[in-house]
């Protein structure tokens, strides 16, 4: 009998050849943990003797879950049952492999939050008690974004978005840029990744179109350009230079792309960098800019982490502002689209989907082939654009809730910063890994030097070097990161990408945790033969 349609060997080969390492092998070995830490429960007793049971530890009152481990814990457990919990974090699955800030314990604004209670639940703004639960600003917010929709969040909108909101996302651009955008070339999509997938799918025409991506890169990039069946184009960022970016690479990456008779059409930048975390300069982004008119391309700016800055030095400055500063006749030509979501900064509300691209210098005639193409989905989700509209058009001074508002956003970002720097320094402490300084998103991407020893018991393992190494620390510690190989690396060189956001006390113990596991690693393989290195 010949095989059905979803039969595996009869399916879309692109769909097959597509890889997505943020939950790749790593994630799905970490998950197996998580439920086999649940099979074998104790009883509390059990437990108050300091036994684990099912990920969790129960010590006095206090219940501790998965990437809740504080120092005053351990010190608590050293000093009821006279040694450290040296296996702790074995018994937990820390889920440092994507940036998932409410998962590790980040707490919700409560402004955004509110409005949206409201929305959803717009007959409690008919309750004469209302005013007693939710703030002023907050209910006057709710009805403004309400009388933005058809029929509240559970009716379709505009397949671009909710107009009222797509303006709001015009002015915020203006007053971040200082030059006007216009709404209707604004998108509203499900989070930014729908916006980047579908104007991949757009410029894609077969596997002689080419995109350039920056190694190492968000394996968004690489699935989706898989997916649709275009050539992935790699150029290389320079670790030695903090991860920046040589244009000489871009030319060789074109040059050889060509040779292999591939047009490229695009290039892809995320600023700042995911998994790299550095901030590209201005002069770094008008040398892109100009390079990108000389060569035809489209320019793809991957700007989510834009609110997540931890240096001053080199602040945040759209790709946009610079083409627009450059002026004609490079500010009329390039083609740009622009992406931006709530999932990350200070919002980190990633289940909320809500995201936009803004296009500038894109023909109308595109422009209505990309609305006709957003219409087959009908509409995005309406909470999730409201989410946009909030973070947008924040509170300003004056209004009731501003002060808890930036009171609440400021304290979390300035604990991502500590928590860049505590993890930096963490990794640059422990053997044979090198690291540079998170400037900005939510990541670190330390270097593994691996003894030759370490990469000959991978490959007899059948693993990437750095899967190897990965798996080791996830047994070993419960700590759940992602091969540098799923991002992309050169020969030879091996890394691994963590999130900086478990919670800023529990820091210590899971940088203790790694250090201890690493240098035993290296120390089992150490043979003095020589390293992998950049």
């Amino acid at each position: 009998m010949s095989p059905k349609a979803l039969d595996y060997e009869s399916l879309n080969e692109n769909v097959k050849k597509v890889q997505y390492a943020v939950r790749g092998e790593l994630y799905l070995r970490a998950s197996e943990l998580q439920k086999e830490g649940k099979k074998d429960l104790h009883t509390r007793e059990e437990i108050g003797r300091g036994h684990e049971c099912g990920g969790l530890y129960y010590l006095d009152e206090l219940v501790l879950r998965v990437g809740a481990v504080s120092e005053d814990f351990v010190l608590r457990w050293h000093h009821r049952f006279g040694h450290p919990p040296a296996s702790i974090l074995r018994h937990f699955i820390i889920f440092t492999n994507v940036g998932n800030p409410h998962a590790l314990g980040q707490k919700p604004l409560t402004f955004p939050r509110q409005v949206i209670a409201l929305c959803q639940a717009p007959f409690l703004l008919d309750d004469p008690n209302v005013g007693l639960v939710f703030p002023a600003d907050a209910i006057a917010r709710a009805k403004h974004y309400l009388s933005l929709t058809t029929g509240g969040l559970g009716a379709y909108s505009d397949s671009r978005g909710l107009p009222g909101v797509r303006k709001e996302v015009a002015d915020f651009i203006e007053r971040r840029d200082g030059y006007p955008s216009d709404p209707e070339l604004i998108y509203l999509t499900d989070g930014a990744s729908k916006g980047v997938m579908q104007i991949l799918n757009t410029i894609i025409r077969d596997e002689r179109d080419g995109i350039l991506v920056p190694i190492p890169q968000y394996p968004l990039y690489s699935a989706a350009i898989t997916l649709y069946g275009g050539s992935f184009i790699p150029y290389y960022l320079e670790e030695t230079a903090n991860w920046g970016l040589d244009v000489n690479n871009l030319r060789d990456a074109v040059r050889q792309a060509n040779f292999k008779g591939i047009t490229v059409r695009a290039m892809v930048i995320i600023n700042p960098g995911n998994p790299t975390g550095q901030c590209l300069s201005e002069a770094n982004l008008k040398e892109i800019v100009h390079f990108c008119c000389q060569e035809n391309l489209v320019l793809l700016a991957d700007e989510v982490y834009q609110q997540n800055i931890y240096q001053d030095e080199r602040r945040f400055i759209s790709a946009r502002k610079v083409l627009l500063d450059m002026g004609p006749p490079v500010s009329k030509e390039l083609q740009l689209v622009s992406f931006h979501t709530v999932s990350k900064g200070y919002w980190g509300e990633c289940g909320q989907r809500g995201g936009y691209f803004e296009m500038t210098n894109i023909p109308s005639k595109t422009v209505d082939e990309i609305y006709k193409v957003a219409s087959i989905s009908l509409s995005t989700n309406v909470s999730g654009q409201i989410f946009i509209g909030l973070m947008v058009n924040p509170l300003k001074p004056g209004d009731i809730s501003y002060l808890k508002f930036v009171r609440e956003s400021k304290g979390i970002l300035e604990s991502l910063r500590r928590r860049a720097r505590m993890m930096t320094d963490g990794f640059n402490s422990c053997r044979n890994v090198v690291c540079n300084f998170t400037e900005g998103a939510m990541y670190s991407f330390p270097q593994l030097r691996l003894p030759p020893r370490a990469i000959e018991a991978a490959r007899a393992a059948g693993k990437h070097p750095d899967v190897f190494y990965c798996l080791k620390l996830l047994e070993a510690t419960g700590i759940s990161t992602v091969p540098g190989s799923g991002f992309g690396q050169k020969e030879g060189v091996f890394h691994l990408r963590t999130t900086i956001l478990p919670a800023e006390e529990d820091m210590p113990v899971i940088m203790a945790s790694f250090k201890k596991f690493n240098d035993e690693f290296m120390e089992q393989y150490e043979d003095h033969r020589g390293y992998s290195r950049m």
